[in-house]
C-alpha cells in the first residue's frame, strides 16, 4: 500500500491537474469541454491500490480515475491538448480514453454492460481479475444499469460498481430525479451494497477491502456508494447551484479540511509547481499526428 504521504501527494496532484485544465480553458488554450473531479479525488486514490491489475471503466468525469490507476498525467494532458505523447493520439480528448486495463466513455451507463462482459471473461479464464465501473448517481436513470446488475447477479460475475454519489446530476439535485435509494436498488438484484461517507483514504480502504475480496474470490458482484461532493461545475463553468450551496460544498471539501495540516502548504505549492512545469512542457510539444494510429492498424477509421 502507498504511504500516507504518497496518497496525499497523489490527491493534491489530481487537484492541481484539474485546476490547471480550468485555467487553460479560461485562457483559450483548450477547446471542447471537460468535467473535473474536484472534490471526488480521494475515491480513486483510495481504491486504486486495491484494484491493481483489474480492468477499470470510467466515465465523463474520469480524470482522477485515470491518474490514480495509471499514474500518467503527461499522457492524459497531452491527450486533452492534442499534443505528441497523447494516450489516444488526441482523438479521445477528455472523456474517451483507452489504455491497457482502462477505458472511459462519456455515454451514461455504457460501462456497466461492458463491465459484465469483461468480468465474465475473467471469471471463465480464472484470472482472478475483476471489472470495475465508476458511475455517478445520475447514471441510475439509465436502464442498462439494471440489465447489467441483473446479469451480474444471475451469473455471479466479478463486477464492482463504484458510485460517486455527489447529490447532483448535471444540474438536477438527486432528490428530484431518483425515487428510493441506490442501496435498495442493488439489493433488489441480490447484489452486495456498501455506503461510505468517510473521506479518509486509509479508513476507506479498511471498509471496502472485504467487499472487494468477495467480488474477487467469490464472484459476488457489489455496489459501493461514496457519499461525496462535486466542488466544481458540471463541466467548465455551468454551475447552477446557489452561492450558499457552493460555499457549503467547498467547506466540506477534503482539500479545505487539510489546509491547516502541518506541511500541507509546502506540499501543495511544490505539487502545483510540478503540474505547472508539466503543462508548459506538454504545451510546447508538437501537435499529435495520425501516425500512431496508422501504426496501431486503425487508420481505416479516418
Amino acid at each position: 500500500m502507498p504511504s500516507p504521504d504518497e496518497d496525499l501527494e497523489l490527491l493534491v496532484g489530481i487537484r492541481h491537474f484539474e485546476l490547471a485544465l480550468l485555467r487553460m480553458f479560461d485562457e483559450g488554450k483548450l477547446n471542447g469541454t471537460t468535467h473535473t473531479c474536484l472534490g471526488q479525488e480521494y475515491v480513486p486514490v483510495a481504491l486504486a491500490p486495491l484494484l491493481d491489475g483489474d480492468f477499470v471503466l470510467s466515465n465523463h468525469r474520469g480524470h482522477g480515475h485515470y491518474l490514480a490507476h495509471t499514474r500518467d498525467p503527461e499522457g492524459l494532458l497531452a491527450e486533452i491538448m492534442g499534443r505528441a505523447g497523447a494516450v489516444c493520439n488526441g482523438v479521445g480528448g477528455s472523456q474517451h480514453v483507452h489504455t491497457e486495463g482502462f477505458l472511459s466513455t462519456g455515454v451514461q451507463g455504457q460501462s456497466l454492460p461492458l463491465a459484465v462482459g469483461i468480468g465474465l471473461h475473467h471469471k471463465r479464464i480464472g484470472s482472478g481479475q475483476i471489472a470495475v465501473a465508476y458511475v455517478g448517481d445520475g447514471t441510475w436513470g439509465e436502464g442498462t444499469v439494471y440489465e447489467a446488475l441483473n446479469m451480474a447477479s444471475l451469473w455471479q460475475v466479478p463486477v464492482l460498481v463504484v458510485v460517486e454519489h455527489n447529490g447532483i446530476a448535471q444540474s438536477t439535485p438527486t432528490a428530484l430525479e431518483m425515487a428510493g435509494n441506490i442501496g435498495d436498488r442493488a439489493r433488489a438484484f441480490g447484489v452486495d451494497f456498501l455506503s461510505v461517507s468517510s473521506k479518509d483514504v486509509s479508513e476507506i480502504r479498511s471498509l471496502v477491502s472485504p467487499v472487494i475480496a468477495r467480488v474477487r474470490d467469490e464472484h459476488r458482484p457489489a455496489v459501493i456508494e461514496f457519499r461525496t461532493t462535486r466542488v466544481g461545475p458540471h463541466s467548465k463553468g455551468d454551475d447552477t447551484r446557489s452561492a450558499d450551496e457552493i460555499a457549503s460544498v467547498r467547506a466540506a471539501d477534503w482539500y479545505a479540511a487539510l489546509a491547516d495540516r502541518p506541511g500541507f502548504a509546502e506540499l501543495d505549492a511544490r505539487v502545483r509547481e510540478s503540474v505547472d512545469r508539466m503543462v508548459a512542457e506538454v504545451e510546447a510539444r508538437a501537435l499529435s499526428s495520425w501516425d500512431g494510429l496508422v501504426e496501431a492498424g486503425v487508420a481505416g477509421w479516418a
